[in-house]
């Protein structure tokens, strides 16, 4: 199905992946993934980021291969925020929302404004919450050397509702959906499941279709980085503070580990194989 709307999209470098931590593991976190990564961070700031009163550091850990809004929250986090595991930037924030519900989006969190620019939260059909935002002032960030692939975890019963309506929205296509993939991607070697590959000026993303039965850490890492060197960047995460819970593995023309940092984020590395 096509789409009636134009694209909102800014760029993949403009998309960030929300990462809450503890504040006493903020510090540590922002070290360990940009000695990870490379890259630099944007200064710290306090602010209220939510439409009702809150307090959290923020701060964007801008990488070659993604880019982190870090936030580590001195109150407690208001609901539904959180949950939301991306933000996306967009040229006009009330066309995009109109276009979202159109497209199937709920509307979480109705328009808000931050010290910034404005914000809303939407959720997909299968319960993928995300940010929309748009800034006040027009930011230029250079390209991704890599652009990162986002992890999206839905059922088997609401993946088709979910990738048409992302689609439509993001203007993307489809540049696989493979019904056997090989399933030690998801932590379970032998047996097979869906994958389901999005492409679109919002970046990449990975459609991950299953029964739910998930061995630990699959389902929490949000994001897959791009790197050229799987092993020496491993070295890198580990010297710095992160931990390897799955170690590197081959498939689909990939070598992939998945890493813990400081703070409990979970994020997936793979290097293309030849």
């Amino acid at each position: 199905m096509g789409s009636a709307f134009p694209d909102f999209a800014v760029g993949p470098q403009y998309d960030t992946t929300h990462v809450y931590v503890p504040p006493e593991d903020v510090d540590r976190f922002a070290q360990s993934f940009l000695a990870t990564f490379g890259g630099q961070s944007t200064k710290q700031v306090v602010a209220t980021v939510t439409p009702t009163p809150s307090s959290t550091s923020s701060q964007l850990l801008q990488t070659p291969v993604g880019t982190v809004s870090l936030l580590g929250f001195r109150t407690p986090v208001p609901y539904p925020f959180g949950a939301e595991r991306t933000g996306y930037l967009v040229t006009d924030l009330d066309a995009a929302v109109a276009a979202a519900r159109a497209c199937g989006a709920d509307v979480m969190v109705e328009t808000f404004p931050d010290p910034i620019g404005r914000d809303v939260v939407i959720q997909w059909p299968g319960g993928v919450d995300m940010q929309l935002y748009w800034h006040s002032t027009k930011p230029v960030y250079a390209p991704f050397q890599t652009v990162p692939e986002n992890r999206v975890y839905v059922s088997v019963d609401r993946a088709k509702a979910f990738v048409e309506a992302f689609v439509r929205f993001s203007h993307g296509r489809v540049t696989s959906d493979d019904p056997h993939a090989p399933g030690v991607e998801i932590g379970r070697p032998g047996e097979g499941y869906r994958r389901v590959r999005v492409e679109s000026s919002f970046g990449k993303m990975a459609v991950l279709v299953s029964d739910g039965h998930l061995p630990y850490p699959y389902g929490r890492e949000l994001m897959g980085y791009e790197v050229a060197d799987l092993a020496g960047t491993l070295a890198k995460a580990k010297a710095s503070g992160a931990a390897v819970l799955v170690e590197p593995f081959t498939a689909d023309h990939r070598q992939s580990a998945v890493v813990i940092f400081p703070g409990a984020y979970v994020a997936e590395i793979h290097a293309i194989s030849p």
